[in-house]
Parts: C-alpha cells; structure tokens; sequence
C-alpha cells in the first residue's frame, strides 16, 4: 500500500483523498490553516490522519507522493522538504488523470476560462454524450473520478491547478488568452505565469489538439518559444493556415481536414469580442468530436451566461447595474469596459495581484464618469486614475458603493462592478462580492 500525504483540506484535496483511498492509498493530511469541524467528522469516518495549523508537515518520512492543492504556495516549507527528501510533488489534476481513460478537454487562460469551459460542456452535455465539468469549476476532478463515470471531462483549470504537472495531457486542450495575473503568486515574474499556463500542453501528444487565441501575441510568442507536438488550431478574427476557426458575417467558420463548418452566431446571446472567441473555442471543440453543427448553433443560442460574468442586475431608472465580479484582473476589467457603451460609474478595487493599469487607462478616460474605489487599500487606484475622472470616491462597504453610485448615475449611464482585483480583503470571495453587489441593488 502507497502512502499519500495530501497537502490543503478544501475541495480539492478533499477530493484527492476521497480517490487515493478508493485505490488503496495509506493518506495522511497536513494543512497550513484550521481544518473545518464537518471536514474532520468526514476525515474520521474515513479513518484519515491530519494536522492542521502546520507549515512543516510531521508526515513526510517513506512517502511515495505529495499532491498539493491549488491553493498551497510552492514556497510551502512542506514543499520545499518535500523536494529536498526527493518526494515526488503532484498536482490534484496530474494525480485524478491517471485513474481515467475519459476523453480530457482542458480550459486555461487569464480570462474567459470559465464561460469557455461551461459553453463546451454544455455543447457536448447538449448533444447526448455522457460529459462532466470539473476543476476550477464545479466538483473537483480527484472526486468526479472517484464518484462517476463519464467518458468525457471538461476541465476548467488555473495556473495554480497546472503547477506540478507530470504526465497530464488532454485530449483538447484551449487556451483562452494570456495577461498577468497573480503575479503575486510568481514573484512578480510573468514568465512562470507563463509557463505554469503552458504546462496544459507540455505532454501532449501528435494526435492531440492545442486551440488557441490567435489575437493575442503574448500567447502566440509562448507557444512558439515552448514547442508542443499537439495539432495547433488557432482561433481569431484574422487568421491564415488549413487549420482554423475565424469568423465572418455572424458566422463561425472552422477549418480542419480539408472540411469546412460554418455555425451561425445570430441568436448567441453573450456580447463582446471576447464572447465570441470564446465560443469560436467551444464549437471547435464540438466541431472535433463531430457534432452536428446545428446542435452547436442551439447550444450557443441557449447559452445563458454565469453569473458575475457582465452579469446584469437591474435597470433602474434607466440605469443599469452589472455586475462583474469575476473581473479579477486588469484584463478582464478592460472587455467590460470595452463592451460597455454608455458613460459608466466604475467600482474598482480589492487585492491587488501586481496589476498593471495602463491597459485600461484609455478606455476609462473615454467611458468613466466616476470611479468608486472599494478595498482595504486603494491607494494605488487612486493614484493611477485621480487625473483622468472628475469624480473618485473610497469606501470599504458594498452597501455604501452602491448607495453612492446610484447618486452619480443619471438616465442611460451604467453602474459597473469590474473590481480588477481579488476579493479576498473584505470578501469571502468573488461570488460573495457580487451577490452583495446584487442585493445591494435590490434593495435601491
């Protein structure tokens, strides 16, 4: 019997264990934080061993593996022990594809990874095959595997989720756009984001597929700097080769032996130039498992959007509220304001991740009429943009935010939750945000 230590007790390695103990796996748990009761009630029945509060594991003589969750920082002093006794250190992703033989599609980029990943699966869920979602969204894979069946998953997968990748290789894999993005995680070194994102093609094989975003150059560049042997098939609005999807009169037009697909986009609800890459991704996708292209056009015509994704709330007043708390990052922030048309009252702000505004500054001196900082420290905001709005506000309630926004905002302009910023310095998390955005709006 192999001996597992499984660092981080949340969702995903809660999930890692659940798998290593149905394959056998002697499991010890080691977390940083406080365990929660429910979880160690759970630990017990299964007969687990744990610690808590604990940046040096006890556990780490005679094991075979270390799977470390997402949320564990390299820089983990159980990691770094881990590494120096020669312990092999594997993702909860690397660890789940190794007791499957389903079709893999994984999702990765700064932005649009989610939205990609739901479109797909509903797609392939939409067509009658036997699908599930995982990862980043939803249930965590390890669990997934240990618990169903499916002959496909679709994975949507972070940076964080990539690191410590082995032999992980989906079938599919996409990759949405590259921006800086937790910088703070990588020591302010892009290129490690970089390559932590690239990890999702690293082992790929000729007979699999690499999607990606041929609008963006930082990605292109990386990708001919990190070869892969997989079948490259760009997605974009420009693009030249045998193998592609462009788009052209509301149509998606995707390209791949010597056959051509073209899915009409005229009912897809989502706006933006961002929303229709991302389902020029998707229906690639259903386009390689041979879907019929009319499946995939009702699937985009059905597709209603998540929330907190330029989620809109309500009109009042003829002004309308959206939210958009899953803007975590500048780049995000940047297709929320550039879909927007009318003058906007933007609330901004929360953990910075390295951010760097200049990429926004144009849009917001043409389109944002007042600025209401929210976060424990908005210095840096304040600094950036004091000389390009008339009006910039702080405050440290969602409440008071949405009080004061609703005084600035006049008839046909739009109050805009795009925070740029993690959430984490007054809320649980960007879900809490946005649902306190929500009910502050409601109750106007």
């Amino acid at each position: 019997m192999g001996k597992i230590l499984v660092l981080g007790a949340g969702v995903s390695g809660i999930g890692a264990i659940q798998l290593a103990i149905k394959h056998g796996f002697n499991v010890f748990v080691s977390d940083s934080g406080e365990i929660n009761e429910a979880v160690k009630i759970k630990f017990k029945s299964w007969g687990i061993i744990w610690e808590e509060n604990v940046n040096n594991s006890n556990f780490l003589e005679g094991l075979d593996w270390i799977i470390k969750s997402p949320g564990i920082s390299p820089n983990s002093l159980s990691v770094i022990n881990g590494i120096k006794m020669g312990i092999p250190i594997i993702s909860e992703i690397e660890f789940a594809s190794r007791y499957t033989n389903a079709k893999i599609i994984g999702v990765t980029g700064s932005n649009g990874k989610t939205t990609t990943a739901q479109l797909t699966y509903e797609i392939i869920k939409n067509a009658g095959l036997n699908v599930g979602i995982a990862g980043n969204i939803g249930k965590s894979f390890a669990k997934q595997v240990a618990e169903e069946s499916f002959d496909i998953y679709v994975l949507e997968l972070s940076s964080f989720q990539l690191e410590n990748i082995i032999n992980f290789a989906p079938d599919i894999a996409v990759i949405t756009n590259i921006t800086p993005d937790h910088l703070d995680r990588y020591n302010g070194n892009f290129q490690d984001y970089i390559k932590a994102k690239l990890n999702i093609t690293l082992m790929q094989n000729e007979k699999q597929f690499l999607l990606f975003n041929s609008e963006d150059t930082v990605l292109g560049n990386a990708i001919i700097n990190n070869p892969t042997k997989a079948i490259k098939h760009p997605f974009g609005f420009k693009i030249k080769g045998s193998s592609k999807t462009t788009f052209k009169e509301k149509k998606i037009i995707i390209e791949h032996n010597n056959s051509k697909t073209m899915i009409s986009t005229t009912s897809f609800p989502l706006k933006g130039r961002h929303n229709l890459l991302n389902a020029m991704a998707a229906s690639t996708v259903g386009s390689l498992f041979n879907l019929s292209k009319d499946s995939v056009r009702e699937s985009l015509s059905n597709f209603k959007g998540l929330p907190h994704r330029l989620e809109h709330v309500l009109k009042i007043q003829d002004v309308n509220y959206i939210n958009d708390s899953k803007a975590t990052n500048v780049n995000a922030t940047y297709y929320a304001l550039q879909t927007i048309n009318t003058p906007t009252i933007w609330i901004a702000g929360g953990v910075d991740k390295g951010n760097k505004y200049g990429q926004i500054l144009p849009l917001v001196r043409e389109k944002v009429k007042a600025i209401i900082c929210l976060g424990g420290d908005n210095s840096k905001l304040i600094e950036f943009f004091y000389k390009v709005t008339d009006v910039m506000v702080e405050t440290q309630s969602m409440l008071e935010a949405v009080k004061i926004a609703n005084k600035i905002a006049k008839r046909r302009e739009t109050v805009l939750l795009s925070p740029a910023c993690s959430s984490f310095d007054l809320f649980e998390n960007f879900e809490d945000r946005g649902n306190q955005f929500k009910k502050a709006v409601r109750n106007l």
